[in-house]
């Protein structure tokens, strides 16, 4: 016999506001909710970096410039109990898909680059430009840049074997500088 137990009710006063998320495209708006009235606030874009996309001329590495990832904060949310990537970071990816597949039908390199990142073992750098060095950590945008940059290249994040992480300040132009390549030893 299945037990069950009895949800616990909240008293509305106590928690008047909730902060909800909806996917409007490449922008995310806030929503606060009140037992009575529905706020909006204005929406959120992931900027796009200033300086363009380029993929690297070789059959073995490819470089990107991609915008700064959302912080660890902003990257999931938690539904039901469960932690699920936030529709800021599912943003994020869509964007940086994108952005790779720009890159790989410039470069008259891309298949013989898509079967060697698809084989061999990999090796991962990153150079974080945040608008202010003290900010963020290095390590926070690492999970979710991989993730994008491997799930828009059809390769499966375990190849990469080595990984570089370096951080800069730009104020003018965050973004992120990211090379993947073949490993030098496996």
């Amino acid at each position: 016999m299945p037990t069950y137990r009895r949800p616990i009710r909240i008293p509305a006063s106590k928690f008047p506001f909730r902060l909800a998320s909806k996917n409007r495209g490449a922008a995310t708006t806030a929503i606060v909710r009140h037992p009575t009235k529905r706020i909006l606030s204005a929406p959120r874009r992931i900027p796009t970096p200033s300086t363009p996309t380029q993929a690297a001329p070789t059959g073995t590495a490819l470089s990107l410039t991609l915008p700064v990832p959302p912080s660890i904060n902003h990257q999931y949310a938690t539904v039901n109990g469960r932690r699920l990537l936030s529709s800021v970071g599912r943003a994020y990816k869509a964007q940086v898909g994108q952005l790779i597949w720009l890159a790989l039908a410039k470069s008259s390199h891309r298949s013989a680059l898509l079967s060697q990142l698809q084989s061999a073992p990999l090796a991962l750098s990153i150079r974080f430009y945040f608008t202010s060095a003290l900010r963020r950590d290095v390590d926070g945008g690492l999970k979710i840049a991989q993730d994008a940059l491997c799930e828009g290249l059809g390769v499966n994040d375990n190849r990469i074997v080595e990984t570089h992480l370096y951080k800069h300040a730009d104020r003018e132009n965050p973004r992120i500088e990211v090379c993947l390549a073949t490993a030098s030893h496996s």
